[in-house]
């Protein structure tokens, strides 16, 4: 967290982190579509889409007094390009943490949560992190069930966590998610805020 006392500016870096494909782009780009600022995001992405180093943009709120910049990154989840995580991350203040529900991806959730919590250590525990299970719009069947993944990564050693279901596709949850990770961050803090230009 950074504050800039002469212009009265905090600024707050949020990433969202999870393995390929489990939709960490898609989920921004709703973030940013539901404030109107799709058009300032900025993504590195591959000739077939996927996202190469990290997809960035910035939601600035004005306050009474001061005015909150969001920094919102994704972290690529190729495994190719995960020597560019560790920079992704540095100096992040929350985790949105984008799992893929589907019941066959639950290893690659679990390898992309083992990596984050060998970053931060024990450092992870005391991170505001929201996990986002997502594409939960598939049959329950082949949906991972939500206690298991918990009961995986325990979830009960975290001081800030919290997890919900998200449709990145539809948008569904994930404004929920940021403002989850937003209420850990600041517990005080209502956002009735107006975006900034």
């Amino acid at each position: 967290m950074i504050y800039d006392y002469e212009n009265k500016i905090l600024q707050v870096k949020i990433v969202y982190y999870g393995p390929a494909m489990s939709g960490k782009t898609t989920s921004i780009k709703h973030l940013f579509s539901y404030f109107n600022k799709e058009d300032t995001l900025n993504s590195i992405d591959s000739t077939v889409g996927r996202t190469l180093l990290f997809d960035f943009g910035v939601l600035q709120f004005k306050g009474s007094e001061w005015s909150l910049k969001f920094l919102i990154y994704s972290a690529t989840g190729q495994d190719f390009y995960a020597s560019t995580r560790p920079a992704t991350l540095n100096g992040v203040d929350a985790v949105i943490f984008v799992a893929d529900s589907r019941a066959n991806c639950l290893h690659h959730n679990l390898r992309s949560w083992n990596e984050l919590k060998t970053m931060f250590k024990n450092e992870l525990y005391n991170l505001p992190m929201v996990i986002s299970l997502n594409k939960s719009d598939f049959e329950s069947k082949q949906e991972i069930k939500y206690h298991e993944f918990v009961m995986k990564i325990n979830i009960n050693q975290f001081k800030y966590i919290s997890a919900n279901k998200t449709v990145a596709t539809e948008g569904k949850g994930i404004l929920d998610a940021f403002n989850r990770v937003i209420t850990f961050i600041f517990p005080e803090l209502t956002l009735k805020m107006s975006i900034t230009n």
